[in-house]
């Protein structure tokens, strides 16, 4: 079986290379970006399987990176930041991250959420059958949904939230049992990352809806519904 290729983003050698140690000993190939220019141009050229992206970079910030990579594609992305502020992480989450990890962190705990968050895009990929509900269709075998007939172009995470809601539509999410369902009990999340991709979510399918309204609905001090 192939080796899974991890994309490490990073301008400290040191910590790259402790990262790196732990992930070859998981079973995986990793490839080094030192600056969010070459990080960009290292994604194009090795379709990597996900994503390890510091915030703080050269050239290019981790936001700039992350936006200009989910452009191209919904490879799974974990964000790093030494940041302590929830919105510096939503931000990253806004832009289509799907995980984060705040430094200092033990490399144990950042290899524990790689093999997470890449296991949850694998079974989703996995699940069979199409699921419609109204103007929404979902493949998961693709990981690809449409509106209208057209592509929404939902990262991973994304994908897994609108598929929770889309299985039941009109019954009401709260944000936990959202985050359970998607990511499982074990995620170590927290619920305004929940808010944040339904965010997303709503927008792309705004950017498609024209005078129709948007099917995911807010309920106030509740959660979130789709309706068909």
């Amino acid at each position: 079986m192939a080796r899974s290729t991890i994309l490490l983003v990073d301008d400290e050698s040191k910590v790259c290379e402790l990262i790196k140690a732990y992930l070859v000993k998981d079973g995986y190939d990793v490839i080094i970006a030192a600056d969010g220019k070459t990080a960009i141009e290292k994604a194009q050229r090795y379709k990597p399987e996900l994503i390890i992206l510091d915030l703080n970079l050269p050239e290019l910030d981790g936001l700039e990176v992350c936006r200009t990579i989910r452009k191209q594609s919904n490879v799974p992305i974990i964000m790093l930041t030494a940041r302590d502020e929830e919105t510096d992480k939503v931000v990253g989450l806004e832009l289509g991250a799907d995980d984060y990890v705040t430094k200092p962190f033990s490399p144990r705990e950042l290899a524990a959420r790689v093999s997470a968050v890449l296991r949850r895009y694998r079974e989703g990929l996995k699940q069979g059958g199409q699921m419609i509900a109204g103007d929404l269709r979902l493949d998961p075998e693709k990981y690809e949904a449409t509106y209208l007939g057209q592509s929404l172009g939902l990262t991973a995470a994304e994908f897994r939230l609108l598929s929770v809601l889309t299985r039941n539509p009109g019954r009401v999410y709260t944000r936990l049992q959202l985050m359970d369902s998607a990511f499982g009990e074990s995620y170590e999340g927290y619920e305004r990352t929940i808010d944040a991709h339904i965010k997303n979510i709503r927008q792309k399918i705004s950017k498609l809806a024209s005078e129709s309204v948007n099917p995911l609905v807010t309920v106030r001090g509740v959660g979130y519904k789709l309706e068909k």
